[in-house]
């Protein structure tokens, strides 16, 4: 556990520079475009990076293999240069200037995200990655609790202060990672990638043939030992995990719109807002992952729906910040026992080589709906007010209640390696 407490600092940093663009990023779209529905396709640019660069980063990190490991090359590039270009960010002096520094820092967030990831369970035990990723996100959930309050307050003295603070403490995670964790070490049962010696193929076989031939039966042996039943639970709780991301990457994305039009409040106080959900969050986040372990994933991550279906209706109704406040710093306990616990029931269901694969496939299901989310919540905020954001964020936890329902808990949670 004292290497996954030190592996939270690359979760802290990336959790940090998130919350900081999320909250301060829409109020700098909003000097040049005036429709919620434009800027919250605007903040869906790093999910297109999460959905079709953060697959490929994963995968391609499962076939690496240097001298530092598999992942750290990884954090290594991309770390220092999403600290430059989130730097620059407040520096834009022009429309085109922002959307350039945007696209670059998604870029470099995108190659050491999901070897990040990968990492927790490349150094956990299967039976403790669920309280594992309980600490890993408590870090995230600090870095979170930072940009809001801390970040807040720089923001008030300079726009630019926060982003400077959040590139300095991105490049301090990268040189505690780098020191403490040595991944050919800590990783269990590491083993290098070694080259395949390629098939012998007939003579009278097309060479490109010959190669998509290996590549459909290695696909067909990959997928002999599962039937039906084991591919339908990973498909319904994807879904699910795409529903509960869509409601909760949408009012991460557009809370802050909705705190200055909707309730008055400064763009200090929107962002401190956030962070009583975010130190909700860290509170509940090893308790949620103990939970799981105890009682079941599924059965801790629906009363986590349960609870935001609910609470997201009532925030609607509510004008007055303190009461506003009450029911985030609910929301994040919440919140708590879904997030700690999806993780480890996706990785749960696949073979220990493929760790970084279905850390991809995890990315995909949170990118597409924080690709759909934004733009869709702020189309209807433009149609029927800001007050709509939350109503249509009880919605989406609806449609995930009913997915995680069908997902057969014994199956899903089942490790698939047992059947080799």
């Amino acid at each position: 556990m004292k290497k996954t407490w030190l592996l939270g600092f690359g979760f802290f940093s990336i959790s940090l520079v998130w919350a900081l663009y999320n909250a301060f990023v829409p109020l700098f779209l909003k000097k040049f475009v005036d429709s919620a529905a434009i800027i919250g396709f605007m903040m869906t640019l790093d999910n297109y990076f999460g959905l079709f660069l953060q697959p490929y980063i994963g995968r391609k990190s499962d076939k690496t293999d240097t001298k530092i490991g598999k992942r750290m090359p990884y954090l290594l590039i991309g770390m220092p240069l999403a600290a430059v270009f989130g730097a620059l960010i407040p520096l834009h002096t022009s429309y085109s200037l922002l959307i350039t520094f945007m696209i670059l820092m998604n870029l470099s967030m995108s190659l050491y995200r999901s070897p990040t990831v990968a990492l927790m369970p490349d150094i956990t035990p299967a039976h403790q990655r669920t309280q594992a990723n309980g600490i890993i996100n408590l870090m995230g959930g600090l870095g979170s609790i930072l940009a809001f309050t801390v970040g807040s307050k720089l923001y008030d003295q300079h726009i630019a202060l926060p982003f400077f603070t959040s590139s300095a403490l991105t490049l301090i995670s990268l040189c505690i990672l780098m020191i403490f964790i040595r991944e050919r070490r800590d990783a269990l049962a590491y083993t290098p990638v070694l080259k395949e010696e390629p098939p012998v193929q007939a003579a009278s076989k097309p060479r490109v043939w010959g190669r998509a031939h290996n590549l459909l039966a290695a696909a067909k042996q990959e997928l002999k030992p599962y039937s039906l039943e084991w591919t339908l639970p990973t498909i319904l709780l994807l879904a699910a995990i795409y529903f509960w991301f869509f409601s909760y990457q949408g009012i991460e994305a557009l809370f802050t719109l909705y705190a200055t039009d909707e309730l008055n409040l400064s763009d200090s106080q929107a962002s401190m807002s956030l962070a009583y959900f975010s130190v909700a969050f860290v509170a509940a986040a090893i308790p949620a992952g103990y939970l799981g372990a105890k009682f079941g994933k599924k059965q801790i991550i629906t009363l986590g729906i349960v609870g935001l279906m609910i609470l997201f209706a009532m925030i609607s109704f509510v004008k007055d910040m303190t009461a506003l406040r009450t029911l985030l710093l609910i929301g994040g306990v919440f919140w708590a026992l879904i997030n700690i616990n999806s993780y480890p029931y996706v990785i749960s269901l696949g073979k220990e080589s493929s760790i970084g694969t279905r850390t991809g496939i995890y990315y995909i299901a949170s990118s597409l709906a924080a690709l759909s989310s934004p733009p869709l919540m702020g189309l209807f905020m433009d149609m029927l007010g800001y007050s709509s954001l939350f109503y249509v964020a009880s919605f989406g936890m609806v449609l995930a209640l009913i997915c995680i329902t069908f997902v057969r808990d014994k199956q899903a949670s089942t490790p698939v390696t047992l059947s080799h």
